[in-house]
């Protein structure tokens, strides 16, 4: 009896620590999620301790240690179980942190349980590496600056050229449904950021898609107008600053200007990439939050003061309000439908939804989509505020005058220039340079966040603050490079249109029946299929008239010559 009683004493330094119950892993790669259920005994099937075998105090069986289930993670970050091993995994329980409800809202989700269970969870940090996601503690206030500005700028300045083909019955329609459609796909990506089924948290559009649609296929739906929609946009927003910064400084100087030799278009392109690429220092997301507050409020401010000072100055003389449609019924039908390509050009910034949101805390007590859809909500009126009277009253004011390659920018300096007060028209350039600038650095994170997640997921370290800055200095001078070769980019808005058409009207309308499985036939059934199916219609339409319209007028392409 004393040889059985040293051995049974010997068993609880030998015997490996089981959890009660078994929880779920998620071995998660960049765009979905295995799940991965360790072995487990209940209590039931626990056999007879004098029934186990004995094993040596040599030898270390590693326990498991699980994270909180309640915590919401993105697909690229992996919830590694830690593996304790010797003393640690025989001698000491395993705690279970505190329910996730006890915590603050605006602990970011590295806070609570998790700070307190640092010891007992390992993460992979790639996340917390990506400029993106290295901050999670938005809020709404954040949000709706992030929004308001990506949601308008520079691309709502060519609205009233639109109503110079559709008319004014067609023109405010048109611009009606857009919005009203954008708005409903808004309210769906904002609610399929978070899926509480399995945890995970999309923080970009692409592994949306690609978790939605399958990696293939989401990569050659979206990839490229993503990548138009970011870097693409870059590259106008250098050649809008750069030629307002030339017109600006025309203004102030005007015929009294002492320099002989003005900087060129050109050299006015690089001016403003340098400041741009100093900008994009910053290192996240979420640091970038007062630069896209002065660029909303910038934006608001020139927008308001194009439409005002327009009607202001009134009609000008012969104007008319007849659509402009020329050529065979063909040349008019396909103008029609470019018109309608450029209304929804005006409608973009889904592609960073996701991104903004995926810089808030999330909980199944406090998801994250509650202040986001907040933010959108109040930053939706205000561009509400803005697009509807700049489009109408510049309609208004310039009529079929406007250029049929300009905006409404161009029409005020064209036709008023001499009767609007100098200090005026500096101001509203000086807010369009610094929405330019500002605008800059929202659309060019998703591009920093995938040169950077290259080289993390190459080199299994945090890439430093040296090449995170070379890598964002040759973002900038390619985008200057391509502007300077390719200044002729405005004149494709009908066709950019219907290429980036789907990812703000049709895939958020396929994602939510894919994820959500709405019930069969029902309202929300139709609304989606319908609206998936004749978004990805008009998108196709509107490429085919974008190339037509092109092709039938013609475009003056002058590489490296920018005017």
């Amino acid at each position: 009896m004393a040889g059985v009683e040293d051995q049974v004493s010997s068993l609880p330094n030998s015997l490996p620590i089981t959890p009660r119950t078994a929880p779920m892993f998620h071995h998660d790669d960049q765009f979905g999620s295995v799940p991965i259920t360790p072995r487990t005994a209940s209590v039931a099937q626990t056999p007879s301790i004098l029934s186990l075998p004995i094993t040596p105090r040599t030898a270390r069986t590693p326990s498991i240690v699980s994270l909180p289930p309640s915590q919401f993670h993105s697909p690229s970050l992996s919830r590694s179980p830690l593996l304790l091993t010797g003393d640690h995994a025989t001698n000491k329980p395993v705690k279970t942190p505190r329910s996730r409800g006890l915590t603050p809202r605006f602990i970011t989700p590295l806070g609570s349980p998790l700070r307190k269970a640092l010891k007992m969870t390992r993460l992979d940090p790639q996340d917390a590496w990506l400029p993106i996601t290295e901050s999670r503690n938005g809020n709404a206030f954040y949000a709706a600056f992030h929004t308001l500005c990506s949601g308008i700028g520079i691309q709502a300045l060519v609205l009233p050229v639109a109503f110079t083909i559709l008319g004014w019955a067609w023109g405010i329609i048109g611009l009606t449904v857009a919005f009203v459609w954008q708005l409903y796909t808004l309210y769906l990506m904002v609610h399929l950021h978070e899926n509480h089924e399995t945890g995970l948290r999309y923080s970009r559009y692409l592994q949306l898609a690609c978790a939605t649609f399958g990696e293939k296929l989401g990569k050659l739906s979206s990839a490229f107008p993503l990548g138009y929609l970011s870097a693409g946009t870059c590259c106008a927003l250098i050649i809008i600053g750069g030629s307002t910064a030339k017109l600006l400084y025309e203004t102030l100087c005007g015929a009294t200007c002492s320099n002989p030799k003005p900087l060129t278009v050109v050299e006015w392109y690089l001016v403003f990439t340098c400041v741009a690429v100093v900008l994009a220092q910053l290192p996240n997301l979420n640091s970038i939050a007062g630069i896209s507050l002065i660029g909303a409020l910038t934006a608001v401010g020139y927008c308001t003061a194009l439409w005002t000072v327009s009607v202001a100055e009134g009609r000008l003389p012969n104007v008319s309000y007849e659509p402009v449609r020329k050529g065979s019924q063909v040349n008019k039908i396909f103008d029609l439908l470019n018109a309608f390509g450029i209304i929804a050009f005006a409608f973009r910034g889904h592609n960073l939804i996701l991104e903004i949101q995926a810089t808030m805390p999330s909980s199944e007590k406090h998801p994250s989509q509650v202040p986001m859809w907040r933010g959108v909500q109040f930053a939706y009126l205000l561009i509400a505020m803005c697009l509807f009277p700049l489009a109408v009253g510049g309609y208004w004011a310039y009529g079929h005058l406007i250029p049929a390659n300009g905006s409404v920018l161009t029409a005020l300096f064209a036709f008023h220039s001499q009767d609007v007060s100098r200090s005026v028209l500096a101001l509203i350039s000086i807010f369009v340079i610094i929405n330019a600038v500002s605008s800059f650095q929202l659309y060019g994170m998703p591009m920093f966040d995938d040169m950077e997640s290259a080289y993390t997921t190459r080199c299994k370290k945090a890439c430093p603050w040296w090449l995170r800055s070379i890598f964002r200095a040759i973002f900038g001078f390619v985008c200057f490079f391509i502007a300077v070769a390719l200044p002729f980019l405005g004149s494709f808005t009908g066709l950019i249109g219907g290429i980036a058409l789907p990812i703000t009207f049709a895939h958020p309308c396929f994602m939510w029946l894919k994820v959500k499985k709405p019930k069969k036939y029902s309202l929300s059934w139709w609304v989606n299929w319908g609206l998936g199916l004749l978004g990805m219609a008009l998108s196709g339409i509107l490429i085919a008239a974008g190339l037509y319209v092109v092709i039938d007028t013609g475009v003056k392409i002058s590489f490296f010559n920018p005017q």
